[in-house]
């Protein structure tokens, strides 16, 4: 077997997509299913020889000193652990009061950090500008990779600011004033300004709101003109421009918030601010339906030719479970926003709707964020609740791409603690997950929209399960868009993927994905020439060593290689 494959030299094994099934005797799970063989190998020829116009030939110099950008973070785990020890589970962070200075983001990064989330519910458009320069400055200084993503705030019923106020506390019993009216002097004490005008007339004498997901609960006693006189009956933390739902005989009350428009033009100012900051990824709040996503990707394509900004939408109401499967087609990518769907949808209902989110993220291959309350806790002590770091392992164990901190980073107390925390639990988890030999028997149905992208994703497909199957080190991919990439991450194969891309962009959207290490480095249509290049690089600094076996791919070679290092 080893010696078919070409193992026991460094020379290449190129297996075409058509003879998979011959080269592998014992692994008749690669066969791919397509109608025509012989048209199959004869595209996989073509495609070895002249490179597809919509991928074109990047400009290769031949300079075997060419540089090679990795985040200094993974080049050390892997000097010193190997391929193995790698995290696969991406990291978001929320950048907040807590971590905004040069100092405090470098350190988010050297913890793990793969992605700088900015809340337009707070700040100003002139702090969050700030906080994106430090991020774009840390990248190129230090070699790091961080994407930025920006939080729209959405147009759902919701608190205004604390009269300056950080946060204010409710206690048990405490009368608190909801109001829709303009205050010209200081405001009374325990007074909310609501975002909503017709939140006065909406709400009914025993109604419960909820504040933030259901973190501080209020009974409404008495309605006085535009006032809303309340009773705390939940006592907690306040926070500023927080969401509110109200409930009635154990329902939610959601027909206005269902005819409030899902993009209000707050966040239309937001969105242009984030075009012209060129960040990596949009996440949009309280995404009722896919022709929100669709409108929305359409006027960044027409504003921003040149630049390529992802999507997210965030599965955080009735409205987004309804519609699940279109709004995700529609999207680059997904959160799972636990805090504000709690509000929604009764609680013991929430562990099966992460669930099913995260399956449907993978199978259509979209990234997906598990978000809110993950280490809640850790905003005011130093370690995690017990139940926090079940629930952590659970979001790994299901395979989600990415683990999302949010007050924890952003206003906590021990904001590198709790990333810790994330990244200790991770690659537990991961180990765990492989010494078990767990895979998955997941269906992952096709997702290409034509014949050749179906062979790409066939050739993903086999190539993970190859990967498993021989125990490679790891799965080398040249991808000029990620799209490749992509579908090896989908596959969560038991090797980190290494993913180079000549595009500072790509490399920035890659990682967010799972178990993908994306590097930036400009390379030919010569697949034998990049790879020679490529193992030069990494064998100069030290992250890998002759006699590692890879599996390496390219979006311009459709092609199998199984070789050792030389």
């Amino acid at each position: 077997m080893a010696q078919s494959l070409g193992l026991l030299s460094s020379r290449p094994t190129v297996i075409m997509p058509s003879k998979l099934s011959s080269s592998i005797p014992s692994m008749p799970s690669l066969r791919p299913s397509f109608p025509c063989p012989r048209r199959l190998h004869a595209l996989s020829v073509r495609a070895a020889s002249s490179v597809s116009p919509d991928l074109g030939v990047i400009p290769f110099d031949g300079a075997a000193t060419s540089p090679i950008d990795v985040d200094k973070v993974t080049e050390s785990e892997l000097k010193e652990n190997g391929f193995r020890s790698t995290r696969r589970t991406k990291l978001v962070c929320t950048i907040g009061p807590a971590t905004c200075s040069p100092e405090q983001i470098e350190a988010l990064a050297v913890g793990g950090m793969n992605v700088a989330r900015i809340n337009m519910c707070h700040g100003t458009h002139e702090w969050h500008h700030e906080v994106i320069r430090q991020v774009r400055r840390l990248n190129e200084e230090k070699g790091f990779a961080v994407a930025v993503m920006m939080d729209t705030e959405g147009s759902e019923i919701h608190m205004g600011d604390l009269g300056g106020a950080a946060s204010a506390k409710a206690e048990d019993g405490e009368i608190w004033t909801f109001s829709v009216r303009a205050f010209n002097s200081p405001r009374p004490e325990r007074t909310i300004i609501v975002n909503y005008d017709g939140f006065a007339e909406d709400v009914r004498v025993g109604d419960l709101l909820l504040v933030d997901g259901g973190m501080v609960r209020f009974e409404v006693i008495e309605k006085i003109g535009p006032d809303v006189k309340c009773r705390c009956i939940d006592p907690g933390l306040l926070l500023p421009r927080a969401n509110l739902t109200f409930w009635r005989n154990s329902r939610l009350v959601r027909e206005r918030n269902a005819m409030l428009p899902t993009i209000s033009s707050k966040d239309w100012l937001d969105i242009d601010f984030g075009i012209s900051e060129g960040v990596d990824f949009i996440a949009v709040s309280f995404v009722k339906s896919a022709e929100v996503i669709n409108h929305l990707k359409s006027y960044i394509a027409a504003r921003c030719r040149d630049k390529e900004i992802a999507v997210l939408a965030k599965i955080e109401s009735a409205d987004s479970l309804k519609n699940l499967e279109a709004i995700i087609l529609a999207s680059d990518g997904a959160m799972v926003a636990r805090g504000d769907m709690g509000a929604q949808i009764p609680l013991e209902e929430v562990p099966s709707s992460q669930q099913r989110i995260v399956k449907t993220c993978r199978q259509l291959n979209k990234p997906v964020i598990v978000a809110s309350q993950l280490l809640d806790s850790m905003i005011e002590y130093p370690t995690p609740t017990r139940a926090e770091v079940a629930d952590v392992s659970e979001a790994v164990r299901q395979r989600a791409d990415a683990l999302m901190l949010s007050g924890e980073s952003a206003m906590g107390q021990y904001p590198d603690k709790a990333l810790a925390v994330l990244r200790s639990v991770s690659l537990r988890i991961e180990r765990w997950w492989r010494e078990e030999k767990r895979h998955e028997a997941m269906e992952l149905p096709i997702v290409a929209n034509s014949f050749s992208d179906k062979i790409i994703e066939e050739i993903c497909n086999s190539a993970a399960k190859m990967a498993n199957n021989l125990g490679v080190d790891a799965v080398f991919v040249f991808t000029t868009t990620g799209h490749m990439a992509s579908l090896l991450s989908r596959c969560r194969p038991d090797c980190p993927i290494f993913a180079f891309t000549s595009s500072t962009s790509v490399r920035r959207r890659l990682n967010l994905q799972w178990g993908l290490i994306p590097f930036r480095l400009s390379f030919s249509g010569d697949m034998e020439s990049n790879l020679n290049r490529t193992f030069a690089l990494l064998k100069a600094r030290g992250m890998i060593q002759s006699g590692d076996l890879v599996i390496a791919l390219s979006d311009q070679l459709l092609s199998i290689q199984v070789m050792n290092v030389p």
